[in-house]
């Protein structure tokens, strides 16, 4: 089942959006609170950790913005490389899916 745009359960996608900007505003608060974080252990461990967990949720902002762009200029669940419908079951498990499988194996191979 791929999610056709012309018969979208618009409930479905209004869930989505509000689960997606709970998300977002979750990243963003925690993306404050690490960037706020001043103190310096000393631990070289721990000052990786950190900047793992910046850069991690940095990404995880940049990929809930773009589903909720593609939401909102109707270009959700269609493969950004060949433009097929993505499988509802995949946009399920990874709701920020730019790519349907084969095209996202190509562009990760």
């Amino acid at each position: 089942m791929s999610i056709d745009h012309r018969t979208v359960d618009h409930s479905w996608l209004a869930d989505l959006r509000a689960s997606l900007a709970d998300d977002f505003a979750t990243q963003t608060s925690r993306l404050r609170e690490l960037t706020e974080i001043n103190a310096d252990t000393g631990d070289p461990g721990e000052a990786h950790n950190r900047a793992e967990l910046l850069v991690t949720t940095r990404r995880n902002i940049e990929q809930i913005t773009g589903a909720l762009r593609r939401i909102a200029d109707g270009t959700y669940g269609a493969c950004e490389k060949c433009d097929r419908n993505i499988p509802v079951e995949r946009l399920e498990v990874l709701p920020h899916a730019r790519f349907c499988v084969p095209c996202q194996e190509n562009h990760k191979g």
